[in-house]
């Protein structure tokens, strides 16, 4: 079994920013399969704290590293794009480095969705900390629904 874990914040104020890409991918999976050889969720931590709810359901379904898979925005790849690697992270991104701190190791799957448009966004470049907490622009968001799909499809060739 393969289990597949969105990283973003909880709750409506957050639904449709940008470090909830994770989230997104989560709901576009649970929505268009329902296979059994992989089990989907969200944390419900808030990003910063993502390792505790990844290393809690990772011991409980006893999944190795190889069939764990983590989902979340990266500011290092352009907006419409995406990366899956093993053992390759981001080098910053404080949801992804509490999952590495909490199972004390990067060997996992990593899927990488590109939020990176600030070249784009209202003629000067925004701080990362700030940008992620912002909403996708609806154009953003017909983006983000592309490469959604692509690494739905992506995923379920995996499995």
């Amino acid at each position: 079994m393969k289990l597949i874990v969105g990283l973003g914040n909880p709750g409506e104020k957050y639904e449709n920013n940008r470090h909830n890409a994770g989230y997104m991918l989560i709901d576009a999976l649970a929505s268009k399969f329902s296979i059994s050889s992989f089990k989907c969720f969200k944390t419900k931590e808030f990003m910063n704290e993502s390792g505790k709810d990844v290393r809690h359901l990772s011991d409980f379904y006893k999944v190795s590293n190889e069939d764990l898979y983590v989902v979340y925005d990266d500011l290092d790849i352009p907006l419409g794009n995406y990366k899956v690697s093993f053992g390759k992270s981001p080098r910053v991104h404080n949801g992804i480095n509490s999952v590495i701190e909490e199972l004390g190791t990067e060997d996992f799957w990593h899927v990488r969705i590109g939020i990176e448009n600030r070249t784009q966004h209202m003629g000067h470049k925004v701080e990362g900390k700030e940008y992620v907490l912002e909403n996708f622009s609806s154009e953003e968001k017909k983006i983000l629904e592309g490469v959604v799909e692509r690494v739905v499809e992506d995923l379920c060739g995996r499995f």
